[in-house]
């Protein structure tokens, strides 16, 4: 077994329940950790038997862009398409981050973490 991690995916998105979050947007930090079987593509030294990062990067990338009022339900779609796309993984974790959330206080991010295994 082996681990990928993507650390501190940096996007500009609209999450929230505020319709100002919704107009205004914020900062986000997506964090990842994959596992999987490695040790083919260590051998092969060939994309086709990996995990590909790209792919992982494109992932979240494409699901931050679709306005959620929940940082819960972004992360679980998140983990769905990866998943559902890349096959070679065997269990995911993600950490979706709001960076300086309006919650009426000097917090630096607020983050919500979801995992799947197949």
């Amino acid at each position: 077994m082996g681990v990928i991690k993507l650390k501190n995916i940096r996007v500009f998105s609209y999450h929230g329940c505020l319709d100002e979050e919704g107009k205004i947007g914020s900062e986000y930090r997506v964090d990842l950790k994959i596992k999987g079987d490695l040790s083919r593509s260590a051998k092969t030294d060939d994309l086709s038997d990996t995990i590909d990062y790209v792919h992982l990067n494109k992932i979240v990338k494409e699901e931050m862009a679709i306005r959620s009022k929940l940082l819960e339900t972004v992360a679980e779609r998140i983990l769905v398409r990866i998943m559902d796309e890349l096959l070679k993984v065997q269990k995911a974790k993600v950490a979706v981050s709001k960076i300086n959330p309006p919650i009426g206080g000097n917090v630096a991010m607020v983050t919500v973490s979801r995992s799947k295994s197949r």
